[in-house]
């Protein structure tokens, strides 16, 4: 089975980065916990500020799916939904090369 890779964009409110950064860094720290998860990486964009990505490796789907129910992952989204300047985009691909 192949690994699932995800890039996930988040784009904050620009006077919202100190808490959105917070909460960011407790997602990541306990989804690293999780089974399956090979890498989650919190990247801060040099030129636009407010924005991050999160670089995700699952080592299956089904692996990415527990996560998505986790009650970290739950209350990350409530905390965050105000922080938002726009809806966050994410990118779903297997590994070509």
């Amino acid at each position: 089975m192949n690994n699932l890779y995800i890039v996930a964009l988040f784009r904050f409110k620009e006077n919202m980065v100190i808490d959105a950064l917070e909460i960011l860094k407790r997602l990541v720290i306990e989804t690293r916990k999780e089974e399956g998860c090979l890498q989650y990486d919190l990247v801060e964009d040099n030129e636009h500020q407010g924005v991050f990505y999160i670089l995700e490796l699952w080592e299956t789907r089904e692996h990415h799916h527990q996560h998505s129910v986790t009650e970290h992952l739950m209350n990350f989204r409530q905390q965050a939904a105000p922080l938002f300047a726009e809806a966050v985009q994410v990118y779903k691909g297997a590994k070509i090369f």
